[in-house]
């Protein structure tokens, strides 16, 4: 096997679970769709796209549950739910880390100034970031 082709099937991955974000997804199945083992996949996964899958499933899960957030008619726990999470506990927790404030915060504060930006630059522009402290 060639890098590219290593590269090719952990793209092939990485837009499963883009697309599939709310499911349960197995690490160790997604490890067997690229065609590697558990430990390779997330020591490439990483190198390629730089943090593990779990991290990059979970920014997902929390860019989406931003989006809402946002909207407002649906609770945390609605939202934790909807975006694939089963814990309401590490969500939040995920959340806060990523995004600064709590779920609840996020959820009560105004969000019409960001209503008049398009939807692909909004998704740029508030797509979670690991924090570094």
């Amino acid at each position: 096997m060639t890098a590219l082709e290593d590269l090719r099937r952990l793209r092939r991955v990485r837009d499963r679970m883009d697309r599939e974000y709310a499911e349960a997804l197995d690490m160790t199945a997604l490890a067997r769709d690229a065609l590697m083992s558990p430990g390779h996949f997330q020591r490439s996964f990483r190198k390629a796209f730089g943090e593990t899958p779990y991290s990059y499933l979970m920014t997902r899960r929390i860019e989406r549950a931003k989006a809402l957030l946002r909207r407002g008619d649906l609770t945390v726990t609605e939202v934790c739910l909807a975006v694939g999470c089963t814990s309401l506990g590490s969500f939040s927790s995920r959340f806060t880390e990523l995004v600064g404030e709590t779920p609840s915060a996020y959820r009560a504060r105004d969000h019409e100034e960001s209503a008049v930006i398009p939807s692909c630059v909004a998704r740029r522009l508030t797509r979670p970031r690991r924090r570094l402290y």
